[in-house]
């Protein structure tokens, strides 16, 4: 396997940057949910350190589920637009505040459709909270409530954002450069 140095483009986002932004979200989320509901959903895997560390910051009582969606290629490959839900959720949804935790919104596919899905099960509100907005790509329009950071059409890995499924594991975000990379046999 590939040292991911001998790819990085830039760091993107250095760690420090994303846990205080995180910190920040949690604020709002804690002042957006008072008194409510709340049920966070994270979309796997990409998802998995951003709710993580955003549940940290949220001190109001919370439950968690996952879903396991996909829409992506293998490679440095954009959204494909094709969707599959992999793994649905355990819990029942309706007349509770959804917040759906997502780690990249770029085409807009994927969270539209899973927006359509959860909406049939009634829940009392339905929001979304993205670390990464890539709207230069949007496709497909969606909302977002809460985002992490704005972020140009470049593909980017680390913090749970994989390549290849590796390199979830890095502390920060950062760019491929497409020369460099060479992917796994």
């Amino acid at each position: 396997m590939q040292d991911y140095r001998n790819f990085l483009e830039e760091i993107l986002i250095p760690a420090e940057e994303l846990q205080e932004r995180i910190a920040q979200l949690g604020e709002e989320i804690n002042r957006d949910y008072q008194g409510k509901n709340l049920h966070m959903i994270c979309i796997l895997r990409g998802g998995v350190m951003f709710l993580a560390d955003l549940m940290r910051h949220v001190d109001l009582p919370h439950t968690i589920d996952f879903m396991a969606v996909s829409s992506y290629g293998s490679g440095a490959r954009q959204s494909t637009g094709q969707v599959r839900i992999a793994l649905d959720l355990k819990e029942d949804i309706h007349d509770r505040d959804v917040l759906l935790v997502e780690d990249i919104v770029d085409s807009g596919y994927t969270i539209a459709s899973v927006l359509e899905l959860l909406a049939t099960r009634h829940p009392r509100s339905l929001k979304v909270c993205t670390l990464l907005d890539k709207s230069e790509r949007r496709e497909v329009e969606v909302p977002i409530d809460y985002t992490g950071f704005a972020i140009p059409n470049e593909f980017v890995f680390g913090y749970g954002l994989d390549l290849d499924e590796y390199y979830r594991n890095l502390t920060f975000i950062g760019t491929v450069n497409p020369e460099k990379y060479q992917p796994p046999d």
